[in-house]
């Protein structure tokens, strides 16, 4: 079961740029800090009416002893909850550097070594004297109106053959 809500909210597909993480983990600090705010105000009356109202028939230690045993947890919860905002630092320079900076700088390795392969490749055909192409052979021209032996491709597809009006039928004969 989903829950759908009218207000916007935060996705993970949302956290692909580094101001949207920046914005994300402040949001998420500012609402751990007043977490940690209302728990400390929780513990600060929790402590302050027991001192005002101390239970009877307790010994000072047992007194003191089950004071601790109240209020410790709140101060557990709040240093928890105050902890857990300082790791949105952390949050936020990790997703920085694992998403954006390191690929960054892989990329701009793996290009400056294909730059150099490539100029390692330029270099080495750089010097010494480079290879200088055949010039082209005129091919023979036929002269008008006489076939080149054999017939041209085109007629033997169609079938009109060499000069002597034999037709070839494949297999190596022609026939007239």
């Amino acid at each position: 079961m989903t829950e759908t809500t009218s207000a916007p909210g935060w996705a993970g597909d949302m956290l692909d740029r580094p101001e949207m993480v920046q914005a994300f983990s402040a949001q998420l600090r500012q609402m751990l800090n007043d977490q940690a705010e209302w728990v400390g105000r929780i513990r600060r009356d929790a402590e302050a009416m027991w001192k005002a109202n101390p239970p009877e028939g307790f010994s000072s230690f047992e007194t003191w002893w089950r004071h601790r045993q109240t209020t410790s947890p709140f101060a557990e919860i709040q240093r928890h909850i105050e902890q857990a905002a300082q790791l949105t630092f952390d949050l936020e320079a990790r997703y920085r550097r694992n998403r954006h900076e390191l690929p960054a700088a892989r990329e701009a390795a793996a290009l400056e070594k294909k730059r150099a392969k490539e100029a390692a490749a330029l270099g080495t055909a750089a010097p010494g004297p480079r290879p200088v192409a055949a010039p082209a052979r005129p091919a023979a021209v036929p002269t008008p109106g006489r076939v080149s032996a054999g017939g041209g491709f085109l007629d033997l597809v169609h079938g009109t053959g060499a000069e002597d009006g034999s037709v070839y039928r494949g297999g190596g004969e022609r026939s007239a």
